[in-house]
């Protein structure tokens, strides 16, 4: 009785989305139709199938990715069903308007009824995204990109040159569904031979255990000098309705802990100043700091920076990049380059090299994804490892970033 209501919203719903294939398809043959009516209403049967068993629990004994994948299609066919409804009630009312002002000016009888155009707008709107977003959940979730690039610095030492950094943020171990694909990522990190690995946080979802399946997979990562890690937004817990304080204090703990399982140095409000060919590299590491309110401003970059004077390079990994020019440019100039992450490039967007990178994040984060500079000072931000919420991606493909540095 519970999902009662919601299976009768869901009905609705479709009902009303109908009307529209209804319109497209009255010039069609009875077969046609009934093709058509067999494939729509066997998606909202199996919608209300399905939750009904999540409301009984028969889905617990499913794997995650099938059961993510049927939640989301779910999901997705009533995202496209409003879509529809919405372009129905929007050309419903213009007709009304154009019938009105028709009748009123001529004289002729009103006459209101809705065109087979905005149906088949309703239907383009509706279906175009659903494919897409699907096909960004099956295909992309684990479609790892190599994002390489370099950065000229004036003042490197010699030494450094040629530098080799790879990069990886925002794993959020909580939604991965499978394990065979994350091992062909680390064997695309570990062919890069990189020098220093950087994780510039978001490990889970919320919860430390979300990790334990996968630490015996990001345990195989190398690095010639090291890997350095650090925290983001969802690793400290902040997003659980915890039964005590003491139960979240052990999580974060438990995660901390997990960081030493698998190798990386979580650098917290600190540096690490690595000797590589006679010099000093300083790798400084902030909590999570953010110039956005809805977010915790942990960092003390001041504290993390102090006796890195004499480093012949700065490195920082800041998760979130709106700390770069709330405090990062204004009053750290030494620094050389900053590490981040966190907007995963909203997981949608286009990018065409040289001609479009676009993204709805754009409009949150003025730094969303790549290679930034100001003066002398640069910033990378990854587009995520995982993902989090939409279980895919649409054109912004999870990153593996390598980075190689130059004497300008």
């Amino acid at each position: 009785m519970r999902v009662l209501p919601l299976i009768i919203l869901l009905f609705i719903l479709d009902y009303f989305a109908f009307q529209a294939f209804v319109a497209i398809s009255e010039d069609w043959s009875n077969w046609g139709k009934t093709i058509l009516n067999t494939v729509y209403w066997m998606i909202p049967i199996l919608a209300i199938g399905l939750t009904y068993s999540f409301s009984k629990g028969a889905a617990a004994n499913w794997s995650k990715n099938t059961f993510t994948i049927a939640r989301s299609t779910i999901m997705l066919s009533y995202f496209s069903k409003f879509l529809i409804i919405a372009v129905l009630l929007l050309g419903d009312v213009g007709q009304l308007i154009i019938s009105l002002s028709e009748s009123m000016s001529s004289g002729s009888t009103f006459d209101f009824g809705r065109t087979k155009l905005v149906s088949q707008v309703a239907i383009a709107i509706g279906v175009i995204p659903f494919f897409t977003l699907l096909y960004g959940i099956l295909r992309n979730q684990y479609r790892y990109k190599i994002y390489n690039t370099s950065v000229e610095i004036p003042d490197l030492p010699k030494a450094l040159e040629g530098l080799k950094i790879v990069q990886i943020s925002d794993i959020h171990s909580g939604s991965f569904t499978k394990k065979h694909p994350i091992k062909v990522a680390i064997e695309m990190i570990n062919a890069q031979k990189a020098d220093l690995v950087f994780f510039t946080g978001d490990l889970v979802n919320s919860i430390s255990h979300e990790m334990e399946p996968f630490v015996d997979v990001f345990d195989k990562i190398k690095s010639r000098y090291g890997i350095f890690s650090i925290l983001g937004n969802h690793d400290y817990g902040d997003y659980v309705r915890w039964e005590s304080a003491t139960q979240k204090a052990q999580n974060f703990e438990n995660l901390k802990n997990i960081h030493q399982r698998l190798g990386w140095d979580l650098i917290l409000n600190d540096n690490r100043l690595v000797k590589i060919k006679g010099e000093d590299v300083a790798v400084i590491g902030v909590e999570n700091y953010s110039a956005h309110g809805r977010f915790m401003k942990y960092g003390d970059l001041a504290k993390a920076n102090q006796g890195t004077e004499e480093a012949g390079l700065k490195l920082l990994l800041s998760h979130d990049p709106s700390h770069w020019e709330d405090e990062v440019l204004e009053k750290f100039k030494d620094i050389h380059i900053t590490f981040s992450g966190h907007t995963h490039g909203a997981q949608f967007g286009l990018e065409i090299p040289g001609i479009i990178k676009w993204s709805p994040i754009k409009y949150v984060y003025k730094q969303w994804a790549g290679l930034y500079k100001k003066n002398r000072q640069y910033l990378y931000v990854n587009r995520g490892f995982g993902f989090l919420g939409y279980p895919g991606r649409v054109g912004i493909l999870p990153e593996i970033t390598v980075m190689e540095l130059k004497k300008k």
